[in-house]
């Protein structure tokens, strides 16, 4: 059968190349018993391609059984997929046949194949590589000579890395790849899609079909569609049944896409070489740098005033800007603080050794960063105590506090009465 033929019977919509392609390596490898392993985004129509193989084999007068291994529970699945003996496990009333035992001559399409527990998985292995199957509770070994179609929505290499999929079953069932691309890699298609769905629709609910209008049009093919054919399908309707107006313009098409304009927009990638982000790395270690620079000079600042005798730090100003800086501290809880610190000094290590020209000495400088704004707090308020002969009032009053606050913190320093 010639590709438009096969789009004919199975409802297929669209001319874009990368879906032709993958039509055509379908009928190719139909008459064959090779596994395939089915590729692409949630919503792509995937399921279509494991039906077209098995009309177009030798097999299409068998079963065909379609699974879905992410809707089954782990502990059941051993028990759909091959079966068990009465007795096994509880509530294993009777014995019970699997389905490769059912389909025995036939297809199996096991959808979302990477949801498979890895022991589960080492099960299948065993069918794929000698047609062998053991039951569960059983120590009988089965044959049957079923052909898997398997198809994932999710990226196996990475999975495999992570150890949640065997790398061996996945070059079993890759034997022969079909990707299906995504919605928004066939954008000559989504005008063509949304019209026979809201020609679906209009006579499933007897009303005119929607039409667009040019610019909506140009909206709807320009929308990133991260839900693919099925969020297409899922909008025309919604469309369809609501409105009143079936000449849809740009604005209310709108109102339907969730984020529009920001699905439209490219995204940020996190290269794994890192290459691509070496200035976004650069500026991030400038500014940390600068900033503990900054942090250095203003204590240096509070130090000096410390130890004048202008009595900047006794009046309201200083006494606000410490108990400011105090209550930020504060703020910070202690899980916190030695994370950003440890993130901190990683950040500025690395700057350091990128750029040692750009190192300043900062020896002299070992007074001022021992310094904590809760000495300073303590000295300004031994100040304040002394100056008013200990009288409380007066000297919350020159700090700029509450003589509530005044009285905790004293018992928290335990200062002594002056």
């Amino acid at each position: 059968m010639t590709v438009d033929q096969i789009k004919q019977r199975f409802g297929i919509i669209g001319s874009s190349p990368l879906l032709i392609r993958a039509i055509d390596i379908a009928i190719q490898v139909a008459p064959t018993d090779l596994s395939v392993l089915v590729g692409g985004e949630s919503g792509v129509g995937k399921e279509t391609m494991p039906q077209i193989i098995h009309q177009l084999s030798a097999r299409k007068h068998s079963k065909y059984i379609a699974v879905n291994c992410g809707a089954i529970p782990e502990g059941t699945i051993d028990s759909e997929l091959f079966g068990h003996e009465k007795g096994s496990f509880t509530g294993a009333n009777e014995a019970r046949k699997g389905y490769f035992e059912v389909a025995d001559g036939g297809t199996i399409f096991l959808d979302e194949v990477a949801e498979l527990p890895l022991q589960t998985q080492v099960r299948l292995l065993r069918v794929l590589e000698t047609g062998e199957f053991i039951k569960v509770g059983s120590s009988k070994v089965q044959k049957t000579n079923v052909r898997i179609v398997a198809a994932t929505n999710v990226n196996i290499p990475e999975a495999i890395k992570k150890n949640k999929f065997r790398d061996d079953l996945y070059y079993r069932l890759n034997t022969v790849p079909v990707f299906l691309p995504a919605l928004r890699e066939r954008k000559e298609d989504i005008h063509l899609l949304f019209r026979k769905f809201a020609s679906d629709f209009a006579a499933k609910y007897r009303m005119p079909s929607i039409q667009l209008s040019e610019q909506a049009r140009i909206a709807l093919e320009n929308y990133r569609w991260p839900g693919n054919i099925r969020q297409l399908k899922n909008v025309t309707e919604q469309i369809s049944v609501i409105e009143k107006h079936k000449e849809v313009d740009e604005i209310t098409l709108k109102g339907y896409l969730p984020d529009i304009n920001g699905q439209t927009l490219p995204t940020l990638y996190k290269s794994d070489e890192g290459s691509s982000n070496l200035n976004e790395r650069e500026i991030l270690y400038k500014v940390l740098f600068d900033l503990k620079r900054d942090v250095t000079d203003l204590k240096k600042l509070v130090f000096k005033a410390l130890n004048s005798d202008n009595g900047f730090v006794n009046s309201e100003e200083g006494a606000q800007i410490i108990q400011r800086l105090y209550d930020e501290e504060k703020e910070t809880t202690n899980t916190e603080l030695p994370l950003r610190l440890q993130a901190f000094n990683q950040s500025q290590q690395e700057y350091e050794k990128n750029y040692p020209n750009e190192i300043v000495d900062e020896e002299h400088e070992v007074v001022e960063e021992t310094l904590s704004i809760a000495d300073t707090e303590k000295e300004l308020i031994k100040r304040a105590l002394k100056k008013y002969d200990g009288k409380r009032k007066n000297a919350s009053k020159e700090l700029g506090i509450s003589e509530r606050t005044l009285y905790r913190k004293i018992k928290e320093y335990n200062i002594a009465d002056l």
